[in-house]
């Protein structure tokens, strides 16, 4: 740490930002970034403590992965005063109280486990080259819980990447899930679930920041989740 700063200090890594890759340059990096979710999760907590976003001693501040998704209806110092300004917005709050609800009916179907999550595997977070990732940065937004986070990560922000449509992400996951082991017991709702809290996410980062149309969006796409059962809307198109 340098003055209340944390910094890192790694081996160069080469290659392209992800969000920068054509279709066929992502067909032939999508098993390798698969692989590194799965290397993710498989990350030692020694010594670390709770659940949600943690802080650089390794602790996070929910006692339980329920509290950890529930709280992102609540401020935060990340997103400060989001709540207000989207109640006195003509979108107003109505949309992320539908979306909580959903949340809740589904907390039931999720795990205690507490894993490594990255958290934010696009805005060129991930480099790639020569079909395969070369790392993983910003780990800003890293968390414990499910691993099958990062999973939904990627199903909800797919379709906003017009180049990768040619290619169904969800059957990808999918396979590689039969690949690697059984599939992950309430697969469905538990995705569900994660899509819902990463729209609740947007939307309140997107206030924060007054981007207005995207809040319009990420609202209009968790109420269709909320309205939908598990596995009836995998991913979340602009």
């Amino acid at each position: 740490m340098f003055d209340a700063w944390h910094y890192a200090i790694s081996a160069r890594a080469d290659g392209t930002g992800s969000d920068d890759l054509f279709a066929a340059d992502m067909a032939l990096t999508l098993p390798s970034l698969l692989t590194a979710l799965d290397a993710i999760g498989g990350i030692d907590r020694a010594g670390t403590t709770g659940y949600g976003i943690w802080t650089p001693d390794g602790r996070a501040p929910y006692d339980s992965w329920v509290d950890a998704l529930l709280a992102i209806g609540t401020e935060t110092a990340r997103v400060p005063g989001w709540r207000a300004a989207l109640a006195h917005s003509e979108i107003g709050l109505g949309k992320v109280e539908t979306g909580l609800a959903a949340l809740v009916t589904l907390a039931p179907y999720l795990p205690s486990e507490r894993r490594m999550i990255q958290g934010d595997l696009l805005s060129r977070n991930v480099l790639a080259a020569g079909g395969a990732v070369t790392a993983v940065l910003d780990w800003g937004n890293a968390r414990y819980g499910d691993h099958l986070y990062d999973a939904a990560w990627l199903l909800y922000w797919w379709p906003w990447y017009s180049q990768w449509r040619t290619f169904d992400i969800q059957a990808e996951l999918l396979a590689h899930w039969h690949a690697t082991g059984p599939l992950p017991t309430h697969l469905r709702e538990r995705v569900h679930a994660y899509l819902i809290h990463i729209g609740l996410d947007a939307i309140a980062y997107c206030t924060f920041q007054r981007r207005w149309d995207e809040v319009r969006h990420n609202a209009q796409t968790v109420v269709a989740l909320a309205n939908s059962a598990p596995g009836e809307n995998g991913s979340a198109h602009p």
